[in-house]
């Protein structure tokens, strides 16, 4: 029996990188998985491979910036597992490291949709739905230490500052009602999301690297994995409304 055995979970942002290692380390540990990305083949694949594992995973393709699909995903997993647990906020792009003075309304409304409003839709969702189940759930967001450092674009610091506010926010609205909210700060990984960038701003690209220069080495996807593991996990019952740094120390430069 895992440590999540029995659980049901929805996870965004599960076709690569952190958002996969999520899948896989929850299904390992006995959670059924809803895997929700854009790119179903990388779903289906993911899916495959975890045939195997004592949790099961369905992929739903989908963008996560579309309230409908935020509401749908968690419709679904009621729907095919009975109930749903947990609710990890992984999907995310980057900006262009654009400062204030350049960015364009196009990735603002970008980077939002994505970041900002993809949470927003699914915690309301989860929310709602532990509400409807009496019973109590954990939601995980998976911020950035942009929350706090200049290390990319004001869009995207902004949007991740907005992803710990919901977090906490949530935890201190229903802690009453049992529903845990906790925010990982991830530092560096070794992820595609820099793909997402397009090309940079370099006035902006070059002033970050004056920020970027102290961080460690990046980090592998599932060290993550693992800190959202512990907590979706009962071990962590107790811990709500947290930011829980996993960035190999930068938060303390």
């Amino acid at each position: 029996m895992g440590r999540l055995s029995g659980k049901v979970a929805v996870v965004t942002g599960a076709s690569s990188g952190m958002g996969k290692e999520i899948v896989t380390l929850f299904a390992k540990e006995g959670a059924n998985v809803v895997a929700v990305a854009r790119r179903k083949e990388r779903l289906d694949e993911l899916a495959a491979s975890l045939a195997g594992e004592e949790g099961k995973v369905l992929a739903f393709p989908g963008d996560i910036s579309s309230k409908e699909v935020n509401e749908a995903m968690i419709d679904f997993a009621v729907k095919e597992f009975g109930k749903l647990d947990i609710l990890v906020n992984n999907a995310g792009i980057m900006d262009g490291m654009e400062p204030i003075g350049n960015f364009s309304d196009e990735k603002l409304e970008q980077v939002f949709n994505v970041n900002v409003f993809g949470p927003f839709y699914a915690t309301r969702k989860a929310v709602n739905t532990f509400l409807e189940q009496k019973a109590p759930g954990s939601i995980i967001h998976i911020a950035s230490e942009g929350a706090y450092k200049s290390c990319a674009g004001a869009v995207y610091c902004a949007s991740k500052a907005a992803v710990v506010s919901l977090s906490r926010n949530t935890a201190f609205m229903y802690v009453e009602e049992g529903i845990r909210s906790n925010a990982i700060i991830a530092g560096g990984f070794k992820t595609e999301i820099a793909n997402s960038m397009g090309r940079p701003d370099m006035a902006g690209y070059l002033r970050v690297q004056k920020v970027l220069a102290s961080a460690p080495t990046p980090g592998e996807p599932d060290e993550i994995a693992k800190a959202a593991l512990y907590l979706a996990s009962d071990d962590a019952a107790y811990v709500n409304g947290a930011e829980l740094a996993v960035d190999g120390g930068w938060c303390a430069s």
